[in-house]
């Protein structure tokens, strides 16, 4: 056995990075990242029953999501600080009790504004502490299988998109979207703050002095950039993207009720669109171990935009089942690509700030796409313009991610990722 195998196998052993616990522990923060993602995807299926009491336009209605995006952001950014200090559970038990406090409010909200400000500073707030924070948290833990690790975790907030919609949906035929809303918040705080409790142990410290047993070490300028420059454009890329992809995941449901397919069929589509999205968030994850994360996230960009251009074609219930399949396919691999990125050139000491930055600028971007396609179907009555508009946004994702992969033939990624 060589000396740097019995190193690596001595790290692993003695400080949990890509051992048994750790993928006991990543088991665990799937499902919590299941069971908090509901706060992404119950306001997309509520959208056609708020809009429909509170009479307003498909713009307005669309407010409360794009706010949900907004606090997510910032609550990921804060929160990820946050473990990065203390550890994830505490985050973790402050998002528990905000989201469960913004269901229970929402339930009585009179209007759509006081709605969406519940959504953005609670729910949105709360549910962030399952993504960003416990993806930081995962990547500290291995090492070897990292991109796979990665990709398993941010499946979950995927797998929340899969399970809660048509849940929701039932719920809201059978009793009203107010008391769907109650009931959200009870399950969220009976079962989220327990499972926290299996995430006490702090990740392991010494885990970039085990990295630098392999060889190598983080650049001072990663890929012949300030570190905050290449933040920056990370942070543009991952906006410009989740423009894209916030189309057809936010308007879907609205999208088929317009073509008189109903909203049962159009939250189905969303379910199946997100469970694909699982398979290409492992997929890619393990594209990210062998090819690295920009050429992954180049890999999804081409593949979204094609994606994205067959709802242009395509309008058809069974061709509308196929291309969502086909969207959640494609797409559900590049935010996940984001984090590898960072911890390929970053230090994993700043592991949450960071992926909570590149993390709330996706949902910046979710936000800002959310609004924009209702407010373009405002105008236009169709939603062909709004794809096109998707499209766009998509081309400048990808030339970001291309002109870094050029400066990295310069510059190789760090033998330490």
């Amino acid at each position: 056995m060589t000396t740097e195998s019995t190193t690596r196998d001595s790290a692993s052993a003695v400080h949990g990075v890509d051992s048994v616990y750790a993928w006991t522990r990543l088991a665990v923060a799937v499902l919590l990242s299941t069971i908090g993602g509901v706060g992404m995807w119950s306001v997309v299926v509520v959208l056609p029953a708020v809009q429909g009491e509170f009479g307003i336009a498909r713009a307005d209605a669309s407010l409360p999501y794009t706010m949900t995006m907004i606090g997510f952001g910032l609550g990921g950014v804060l929160m990820g600080k946050l473990g990065d200090r203390f550890g994830v559970v505490l985050p973790i038990v402050l998002g528990a009790s905000l989201l469960s406090l913004g269901y229970a409010l929402s339930a009585f909200a009179g209007g759509i504004y006081q709605f969406t400000a519940i959504q953005g500073l609670l729910i949105g707030v709360g549910t962030s502490t399952t993504f960003a924070p416990l993806l930081a948290d995962t990547s500290l833990w291995f090492l070897k299988r990292r991109g796979v690790a990665v990709g398993i975790m941010a499946s979950g907030n995927y797998l929340a998109g899969a399970v809660w919609p048509p849940i929701v949906q039932h719920f809201v035929q059978v009793e009203g979207w107010r008391d769907t809303q109650l009931g959200i918040g009870l399950f969220c705080i009976a079962t989220i703050l327990p499972l926290a409790m299996f995430l006490r142990r702090r990740a392991p410290t010494v885990a970039p002095a085990a990295a630098m047993a392999f060889g190598g070490s983080l650049p001072v300028r990663p890929l012949g950039l300030s570190p905050g420059m290449l933040q920056t454009l990370l942070a543009i890329a991952a906006i410009s993207c989740c423009v894209a992809m916030a189309m057809p995941q936010v308007h879907l449901v609205a999208y088929c009720s317009d073509l008189g397919y109903g909203a049962a069929r159009g939250a189905e589509m969303l379910s199946l669109l997100l469970a694909c999205g699982i398979v290409s968030r492992l997929v890619f994850g393990w594209l990210s171990d062998h090819i690295g994360g920009l050429r992954t996230l180049i890999v999804g960009s081409v593949l979204q935009a094609f994606a994205l251009s067959l709802y242009l074609v395509f309008d058809g219930i069974v061709s509308l089942y196929l291309v969502s399949a086909l969207f959640g396919l494609f797409q559900g691999g590049i935010v996940p690509a984001y984090a590898i990125i960072v911890r390929e050139y970053f230090s994993p000491r700043e592991a949450g700030r960071r992926v909570g930055i590149v993390m709330m600028a996706s949902l910046f971007g979710m936000a800002f796409g959310g609004w924009m396609s209702g407010a373009i179907y405002d105008v236009t009555a169709s939603y062909q313009i709004a794809f096109v508009h998707g499209m766009l946004w998509n081309f400048l994702n990808l030339s970001i991610a291309a002109w870094l992969l050029r400066l990295s033939w310069k510059r190789p990624v760090p033998a330490v990722a």
